[in-house]
């Protein structure tokens, strides 16, 4: 007997640990399909590669600074030895299964005689280096041609059709991925060697070297085949489409004809500054490469954990209390790691089966965490990075931009919050139990955990540059994993930069694909008549040109990560939105947030689609229900243009009005599309609801007090219906 209540202790215990870790393994690495799994003297190496790769962009960026030009050309040549290493460009052979189109054996000798031309054309970058060096003005055309160009590119079109019909298991590393890794190192070196001379200013022109059209067409394949092993086919498309338009436009009717380029005049452009080398790779270069790096380091701390247990403490036990968890984690997570579909991977693993455990059906539970992780792309300060590609698009100070982004942010959570919340009170259903749950106590005694963000926010406000502050973030994170269970000591700093190397690929890559369609756009001038087409339309009405606008940007957006989609979306359409009278900040804000929710838009949604895999529910139904429940982000945006106070244009009085009658919007757009208030609501009110709420969050002042008088009506009348139903259940 006196051994019972110890036994009882123990599992108490056990429960209790079990709850205080009820976001273990949060911050475990995702190894996708077709990564790769080394072992032995392969992980050695690709280890050194991605720490060397992470701790070149910590020095360059901080300490050593480089040559504008040639550090892009290191970062995506790392990006590309990188990723060939580690995805394979088709499904693994599983173990036992045969090969029965052509003998393995003769695509493995195929595969090590591509080595060959490979290593020919790495030799003649070296070469070609010693004859600049010994004086020469430019290399002759035909060694450009014959010893380089040719085999360069011939060689890489054959490892990667070779790559797509040799499947290998998980842990090998075939001979045309290592073809490909050396083309990328032929390609990156000739630029480098190029661009150091005089004859980088002869791009775009007649005068141009060939050599540089040739490197540049290697390099385009190497790119688009690395984005469609790490992203998937739908950048792909997109990229071949604005390609095919370079040398077809010219033939083409209407506005959108143009003159046309020559294969040499585009290819010697479009590896520099005005495509590949521009504006994203500028971006994937400095900024998200170092806030990847940082959430490295949170990861490796088991910071992320932490959130989210802090989330389970904090939401766990109110109605629907899991959702609201993953409204809270999954906000806080997208935020640092730039990707929606990403973030539902990670956290949606764990919030996804609890929602379900108190109620929600599987859409549902899907579409609250797909709807949660798309709003962490639009939550500052860092905004999935997209704030700092519109910094750098915009010439807008990023502290402004951060700013600006506060109201709609808190728009939109709050919009997903009360739907959660209504639907949770429509469908009964509870919170998580107290022993669920990691204890609050418990956690607040490590709220220090919070340090390395405060900082990150508190540096950016005071004044501090953008690299400046996320390194004193990232060295934060570090400092207080000191003071933590999980200390960071010299191995979990390696193991943080080699995360940070893998975890990088592919945003680098599908910034420096994107790179390639913005500089089809800016070569081409289709932007500017994109944009003149916008000014037709806002001459008939500027509602059906923005209409118009929100179509192009979803369109382009679909399939894509939030930083490609809206570095697309910004080149083609924010142009046209300046061009009929929008403020810089309010069209720039519009092409954003809808290049954002097209994660969650059908027919391609893929945040929505991502978490119907782990919901189990069908994914069109899953995707419908997230664009509902972010039905907010769909209307917000055209509330730039009438209400500009939304961004923080205006004086403090209007901005306060705004956001207070914005938020009851909110509130009564959730219940007329959950169909729940203070109880039921019959059809003929949420049409009045929709009514009153877009009136509220329109934001004029007769507007805001239609919508109050509305919200007040309803008020009343829920209230009376409901009395009545809570006298009947208690005599019941």
């Amino acid at each position: 007997m006196s051994n019972t209540p110890d036994k009882g202790t123990s599992v108490d215990t056990d429960i209790q640990d079990r709850a205080d870790d009820a976001a273990d393994s949060v911050d475990d690495e995702i190894v996708e399909a077709n990564r790769r799994v080394f072992s032995g003297w392969l992980w050695f190496l690709f280890g050194i590669l991605a720490i060397g790769y992470s701790s070149f962009h910590l020095i360059s960026l901080n300490v050593l600074p480089m040559e504008t030009w040639s550090f892009r050309i290191i970062h995506i040549c790392g990006a590309l030895i990188l990723g060939y290493g580690l995805y394979a460009g088709t499904r693994f052979q599983t173990d036992g299964e045969r090969t029965t189109r052509v003998s393995s054996r003769w695509l493995d000798w195929l595969g090590y005689a591509l080595l060959i031309p490979a290593a020919y054309s790495l030799v003649q970058v070296g070469l070609m280096q010693q004859t600049i060096l010994d004086g020469a003005m430019r290399i002759e055309p035909h060694v450009e041609a014959w010893h380089y160009g040719y085999p360069l590119i011939l060689t890489t079109l054959a490892a990667t059709v070779l790559s797509w019909c040799h499947r290998h298991h998980r842990q090998a590393l075939p001979a045309s991925d290592l073809v490909l890794m050396l083309c990328a190192l032929s390609c990156a070196g000739y630029l480098l060697v190029i661009y150091n001379t005089p004859l980088r200013m002869s791009t775009g022109t007649s005068m141009a070297p060939m050599g540089i059209s040739y490197a540049a067409i290697a390099g385009s394949i190497l790119i688009l085949e690395l984005t469609r092993r790490v992203a998937g086919l739908a950048l792909i498309v997109i990229a071949a489409c604005f390609l095919t338009y370079v040398f077809v436009g010219p033939y083409l009717p209407g506005f959108l004809g143009y003159p046309g380029l020559s294969v040499g005049r585009f290819f010697s452009q479009i590896y520099t500054d005005a495509g590949i080398l521009g504006p994203t790779t500028a971006v994937s270069s400095t900024y998200i490469i170092l806030f990847i790096i940082f959430a490295a380091f949170l990861q490796a701390s088991k910071v992320g954990d932490y959130f989210v247990n802090f989330a389970f403490a904090a939401a766990g036990r109110a109605r629907g209390g899991p959702a609201k968890v993953a409204i809270f984690a999954s906000g806080l997570m997208g935020m640092i790691n730039g990707t929606s579909a990403g973030n539902v991977v990670s956290t949606g693993s764990l919030t996804i089966p609890l929602m379900k455990k108190v109620g929600y059906p599987s859409k549902s539970a899907g579409a609250i965490e797909a709807a949660a992780s798309t709003g962490g792309q639009i939550m500052p300060p860092i905004m999935g990075a997209g704030a700092f590609i519109m910094a750098e698009i915009t010439g807008i100070p990023y502290t402004e931009i951060a700013v600006a982004a506060l109201i709609p942010a808190a728009l939109y959570f709050a919009s997903v919050y009360f739907m959660v919340d209504f639907e949770a009170a429509y469908k009964g259903m509870r919170g998580m139990r107290k022993e669920e749950i990691p204890q609050f106590r418990r956690l607040v005694k490590q709220v220090y955990l919070f340090a390395p963000i405060i900082i990150l926010i508190t540096a950016l406000f005071m004044g501090y540059s953008v690299i400046r502050a996320g390194t004193l973030a990232t060295i934060s994170a570090a400092v207080v994993s000191w003071i933590s269970p999980n200390k960071m000591g010299i191995h979990a700093i390696l193991r943080a930069l080699g995360l940070a190397g893998t975890m990088s690929i592919q945003i680098i890559a599908v910034c420096a694909c994107a790179g390639i369609i913005v500089g089809v756009i800016s070569l081409t001038g289709v932007g500017a008549r994109f944009s003149s087409l916008l000014l037709g339309l806002a001459g008939v009405s500027q509602l059906l040109a923005l209409f118009f606008a929100m179509c192009i940007s979803i369109l382009l957006g679909m399939g894509m990560p939030t930083t490609a989609a809206y570095a697309v979306a910004a080149s083609v359409v924010a142009p046209g939105l300046i061009n009929i009278g929008i403020q810089p900040l309010v069209a720039h804000f519009f092409v954003f947030y809808f290049a954002v929710v097209s994660a969650i838009t059908p027919p391609v949604a893929l945040a929505s689609y991502a978490a119907s895999g782990i919901s189990g529910a069908n994914a069109m139904a899953t995707s419908v229900t997230s664009f509902k429940i972010g039905l907010a982000a769909f209307i917000v945006p055209f509330m730039f243009f009438y209400s500009p106070a939304m961004l923080m244009e205006g004086s403090w009085l209007q901005i306060l009005r705004v956001a207070c009658t914005a938020t009851l919007g909110i509130v009564l757009l959730a219940a007329a599309v959950q169909a729940w208030f203070f109880g039921p609501v019959k059809a003929w009110m949420r049409l009045v609801m929709l009514v009153g709420a877009v009136s509220m969050i329109y934001g004029g002042i007769y507007s805001d007090l239609a919508g109050l008088a509305i919200g007040a009506i309803l008020l009343v009348l829920q209230r009376r219906s409901s009395a009545p139903m809570g006298k009947m259940t208690e005599r019941t």
